[in-house]
């Protein structure tokens, strides 16, 4: 192994090591807790060594809501697994929702106003490409034409999100919420199919 690649794989794990103690932080004391002082006790490295991988503590926040969507798109794809695109679509709201809940402290920063709103959508885009990718199968599989593929699409998750806010800062639970979740894209994706339905058939009525 050469001393550039040894270099390059140490400084992978150092990164690595003080992600997953960042993580540990948020997740057990919330994001009160978390400065880099903290992290660099944790990890047994100076708070310089810490600064060397991430410019600052915004710049860490950063990448752990980055990790946070990773994890929820990965929640994402198994549940595109399910053959029938309708109980996928509810299987999708699940997810999310039992996300939320098993990582409140991860939710609430990924959701937060301590991240610039552009650097937030750019780390979010490839979970929300996900569901954006399985709405547009859906509306084949129905025949539904959506005329603004990402307003629909930003109906859905803001659904999601009010939805597992609701089961974070209430006594609903995540059990139930998840349920409600379901429901509610049901209702929503319903609603498409009956107004596309109903577009058609006034469509085929003759001319007076």
């Amino acid at each position: 192994m050469s001393i550039s690649t040894r270099r390059a794989r140490e400084r992978a794990n150092t990164q690595e090591r003080i992600i997953d103690a960042a993580l540990h932080v948020l997740e057990t004391e919330g994001p009160a807790a978390l400065t880099i002082r903290r992290i660099a006790n944790d990890v047994e490295y100076s708070a310089p060594v810490v600064y060397q991988h991430f410019a600052n503590k915004d710049a860490l926040v950063l990448e752990l809501v980055a990790h946070g969507h990773r994890l929820m798109l990965t929640g994402f794809l198994q549940a595109s697994q399910e053959a029938d695109v309708d109980l996928r679509m509810r299987r999708i709201a699940s997810e999310y929702v039992r996300f939320a809940g098993e990582h409140p402290h991860l939710y609430q920063v990924m959701n937060g106003p301590g991240v610039d709103a552009d650097e937030r959508r750019r780390v979010a885009e490839p979970a929300i490409d996900s569901l954006k990718e399985l709405l547009t199968t859906w509306s084949a599989a129905h025949d539904v034409v959506l005329a603004d593929l990402e307003e629909a699409c930003e109906i859905l998750w803001g659904t999601l999100y009010g939805i597992a806010s609701l089961g974070h800062l209430s006594n609903i639970g995540n059990d139930r919420a998840r349920r409600l979740a379901e429901q509610a894209l049901h209702a929503i994706l319903l609603g498409w199919r009956t107004e596309a339905s109903a577009d058609e058939r006034a469509a085929e009525q003759p001319a007076p």
